[in-house]
């Protein structure tokens, strides 16, 4: 089945947010992005297409969703989506699945990851605050994708690493 714009598919869809360990360009991005659409034309549920779109952000973070109005994902079909990951994985030498890491915008407005220990050093020493643009990866449904992904840590989940928060 053919892919389906993002922007087509209604807020209450559920996503799944797939961030890789480091930013990805060129060769590396355009075959991530192929190979992504390639799975995503053929992937089904118990023999049904899957209606799937999927959104790329930052050249580091990616939603895959189906649109619930055709069929939604199920277990067996959900098993394809991670293993199909797992492979991407081991052929471009980046971590997309698994979790651990925290994305934040540093000061350069650049995508960082750290680990939870690494964020709280960051915020215990103000390198990191409320105003730190932060990622949730956990979003589940394409509205929170849409409005919710990138937000100030103290509008975040996150806000509970900040010094203040403790």
């Amino acid at each position: 089945m053919p892919l389906v714009a993002f922007s087509d598919i209604p807020d209450d869809a559920r996503v799944w947010v797939f961030a890789s360990s480091r930013p990805l360009s060129g060769d590396a991005e355009s075959t991530l992005l192929r190979d992504v659409d390639d799975f995503l034309t053929g992937w089904s549920a118990h023999g049904s297409p899957l209606a799937a779109a999927r959104d790329w952000r930052d050249h580091q973070f990616l939603a895959i969703t189906v649109d619930p109005r055709s069929a939604d994902a199920s277990g067996c079909s959900l098993d394809a989506l991670f293993r199909s990951f797992k492979s991407l994985e081991q052929g471009m030498g980046v971590t997309m699945l698994g979790g651990g890491r925290v994305f934040y915008r540093d000061a350069a407005g650049t995508v960082a990851t750290t680990d939870r220990a690494g964020f709280d050093a960051l915020a215990s020493d103000g390198v990191i605050t409320g105003e730190t643009p932060v990622f949730d990866t956990s979003v589940t449904t394409a509205r929170d994708w849409r409005t919710r992904f990138e937000l100030p840590a103290a509008q975040s989940w996150h806000a509970s690493l900040l010094p203040a928060s403790r």
